[in-house]
């Protein structure tokens, strides 16, 4: 099998798809003649043409109603917008008629597309190009969202999301794009959304986070081994719909329980998860679940950064504070 990073993974799902079905088209600032701004989409122009492979204007909203319109009828439209602070530009677009549709129209329109976005911080970049803001894509009925955490996944994931026949909220860790290389299977591979993914078992506390947030998380859970604290580590894959039973599982075995995500801890989705196993393993507890999150303020430009993402030592830290509760 050949060893790719994120990057590659994305490009042969989204080769392999579009190869599969020429409903399936590609779509946004840059993807074509530049490959993207990250180069996900380097290539792809060649094999496929103009036609399938559309350089769009600097416009998000209109790179997100052009692809509902082409959803709307027959096909199946990728859209890549360049970074997650700039989807905003596009949220009427994707809330008030991608995630409707289906209702509007009584089942009798669908709109089957993927929005894909690199999100979050870690590379240090400048400012609206390290959001991660998830949760407001979450809350809105009628959207899935999909969050990788390695090549393979990402693969799987993708092609998986490409098929769906309602719209994919599909979110890119920027800082992941090339920081795992893996063996990557050749041909279909598909999983579907709405399973979380056990990265690692254990028994003593459970840490669930995704996307991003995974690498700092199992090299805390490494840490803890050493000091004699084991941890099960739950990758959820899909935010939306969420694998609650996954949780509810791994948090009745262990009876503890740490939430990391890099967005700000207010009305982030840890405080949904700690909701959830509040109402369904809450007698199961043996001590209460902790949130590891960014703090609330935007995410600072480079200087600061490094005090505001998310570290192995943060994680180990609650984790053991949980385990000696």
């Amino acid at each position: 099998m050949p060893v790719m990073n994120m990057v590659q993974a994305i490009n042969a799902a989204l080769a392999e798809e579009m190869a599969r079905d020429e409903s399936v088209v590609v779509l946004g600032e840059d993807v074509g003649v530049d490959g993207g701004v990250f180069r996900v989409t380097e290539g792809l122009l060649g094999k496929f043409g103009s036609s399938r492979v559309i350089d769009t204007p600097l416009a998000e909203s209109a790179i997100i109603g052009v692809s509902i319109g082409m959803a709307m009828n027959g096909l199946r439209p990728v859209a890549e917008i360049q970074f997650m602070g700039f989807s905003y530009l596009a949220l009427n677009q994707i809330i008030s008629h991608a995630a409707r549709m289906r209702n509007r129209s009584r089942g009798r329109l669908t709109v089957p597309m993927v929005v894909r976005m690199p999100y979050g911080a870690g590379v240090k970049a400048l400012e609206h190009h390290s959001e991660s803001t998830e949760a407001l894509f979450v809350h809105i009925p009628g959207l899935k969202v999909v969050v990788p955490a390695t090549p393979s996944e990402a693969k799987g994931l993708l092609a998986s999301s490409i098929r769906d026949p309602d719209p994919v909220i599909f979110l890119e860790p920027t800082r992941s794009y090339r920081l795992i290389k893996e063996e990557v299977a050749e041909g279909e591979r598909l999983i579907p959304p709405g399973k979380a993914r056990t990265v690692k078992e254990g028994s003593d506390v459970t840490v669930i986070g995704w996307g991003a947030m995974m690498p700092p998380i199992q090299e805390a859970a490494k840490r803890a081994e050493e000091k004699g604290v084991s941890a099960e580590v739950i990758d959820l894959r899909t935010l939306s719909p969420m694998d609650t039973e996954a949780i509810i599982s791994s948090v009745k075995k262990t009876g503890r329980a740490v939430v990391v995500h890099e967005a700000p801890k207010t009305c982030g989705l840890g405080a949904e998860i700690v909701s959830r196993i509040d109402e369904k393993a809450l007698l199961s507890l043996e001590a209460p679940v902790e949130r590891v999150t960014a703090p609330d303020i935007t995410v600072p430009l480079p200087m600061g950064e490094s005090y505001y993402y998310i570290s192995p030592d943060r994680i180990l830290k609650a984790m053991l504070r949980v385990a000696a509760f």
